[in-house]
């Protein structure tokens, strides 16, 4: 692969991901179950993106590939998992991506009602598509001025919503203070156990950070630039969602937000900021491209990545003649046009907040992957007395990587008692599942002819 990532793209590649279409609208189903403890679930998501980036650095740094956390997975944990984590990481945004390409669609056809949803879907599908195959420059290149105008709407709704909140703009010039915040049933009007029924939805918002580690096989000076990215998202976590999110709880009734529609551009508009709510739609669409963007990159390398390992067909490991594995995420964007066809024929009004849950469950399990290659990584580096060559060391080892792993771990045992997201698990179980058990029981087999056979092929080089 050719390295044409530049400091700048990984930083915004990765926010992109983490801003999609999913977090300007889930943020209102967020708001609208737990009140204005929803800020709660915020920080102990930004908690544990902090864990996973941390570990994840320093394995990308020492190992710098393309597979990132497959390959990790496959030498620190075992082949089966890698197999299981790498198919579900796949399925994760296969089923994300055209959660995006279902609201791009949605926003269009309210601006141009005469073309169908599905024709919008597409058209935006093709132009990921193009994105994506021709030139990993273009893509950061791409991707990087998509993550800016997603920020600086952020930015300008969190300027607007403090001057609302200290009284200096708005209709009534005075000071809202926390009537809003604590004036519905007070701050946890749901109860404290919502923050963590929630989790799985807010784990959905904060994926595509580690699309920094798949990234890591196409960027100069992999060294530098990764603990640059890794460092500056943990902060700009808190600048995108802590910041804006209490801002939001402290302007609009918890009650008045949902799924629907933007609870941004609701706010926006409840206080006469009718032209700056309606720019949101033309920012939740392009969120909706870019994390759309930034999912089928991160699906087509690690397609690409089991492919290398023997876990997929050989033919979806190839790359084209600009290094870019051309047959894996078009394979990716097929199975995504594909179940967007499926959710046209039945019409299914929940399909967005079921394909958000699947996600939850599959990323998490991605992210608990990372923590525990590294965990496991770290121990037999101690063990070779080798710890001193890392250029890069997850501080507070081995606290951050446990964290994160059994606070995951937690959050989707709580799933099941959540019976609106519930049918995730139903989902998500087994497509880590079935991969786990087809290499366990069927390619061990092949693996172990081929050796009798002294031939070599995928993990077994």
């Amino acid at each position: 692969m050719h390295r044409s990532l530049k400091n700048r793209h990984l930083q915004l590649i990765s926010l992109g991901g983490i801003i999609g279409s999913g977090y300007f609208l889930a943020v209102g189903y967020v708001v609208n179950s737990a009140g204005p403890a929803s800020v709660l679930a915020y920080f102990l998501g930004g908690l544990i993106v902090f864990c996973v980036m941390l570990c994840l650095a320093e394995l990308a740094v020492a190992i710098p590939i393309s597979g990132s956390f497959v390959n990790y997975a496959d030498q620190f944990i075992s082949p089966a998992w890698a197999c299981g984590v790498g198919w579900a990481y796949w399925l994760n945004w296969v089923a994300y991506v055209p959660s995006e390409m279902i609201a791009a669609g949605i926003i269009m056809q309210d601006f141009v009602p005469e073309v169908s949803q599905i024709v919008w879907a597409i058209v935006f599908g093709v132009l990921v598509t193009i994105i994506n195959v021709f030139s990993v420059g273009k893509f950061g290149e791409t991707e990087f001025w998509l993550a800016l105008i997603k920020i600086t709407a952020l930015a300008a709704f969190s300027i607007v919503g403090f001057l609302l909140c200290l009284g200096w703009v708005g209709p009534t010039h005075h000071a809202i203070g926390t009537s809003i915040l604590l004036g519905y049933g007070g701050f946890a009007p749901k109860g404290y156990w919502a923050i963590f029924l929630t989790m799985i939805i807010i784990l959905v918002n904060f994926q595509g950070s580690e699309i920094i580690g798949l990234a890591a096989g196409e960027t100069e000076n992999p060294e530098k630039s990764i603990p640059i990215a890794v460092r500056d998202v943990c902060w700009r976590i808190v600048a995108i969602y802590l910041i804006p999110v209490t801002l939001l709880i402290s302007l609009l009734p918890w009650h008045d937000a949902s799924l629907a529609q933007s609870a941004f551009a609701v706010a926006l508009d409840h206080y006469g900021f009718h032209k700056l709510a309606s720019c949101f739609a033309f920012v939740v669409l392009t969120a909706a491209i870019s994390c759309a963007n930034s999912g089928l990159y991160g699906s087509g390398r690690a397609l690409q990545a089991l492919a290398k390992l023997g876990m997929a067909p050989e033919w979806l490991g190839r790359l084209n003649k600009h290094g870019m594995p051309q047959n894996s995420i078009l394979a990716s964007i097929g199975c995504c046009w594909l179940i967007i066809l499926i959710n046209t024929y039945l019409q299914s009004s929940n399909a967005f907040a079921y394909l958000l849950s699947v996600s939850g469950f599959t990323g998490a399990m991605a992210w608990i992957s990372i923590c525990w290659s590294q965990y496991n990584y770290r121990r037999k580096l101690e063990r070779e007395g080798l710890v001193h060559t890392l250029k890069y060391k997850t501080p507070w080892f081995p606290f951050v990587p446990l964290f994160g792993i059994f606070i995951q771990v937690f959050c989707l045992i709580v799933v099941g008692f959540e019976p609106n997201l519930r049918s995730s698990l139903y989902a998500g179980v087994p497509m880590m599942v079935i991969p786990m058990l087809w290499y366990q029981f069927i390619r061990k087999k092949q693996l172990a002819k081929k050796a009798a056979r002294g031939e070599t092929i995928g993990h077994d080089v």
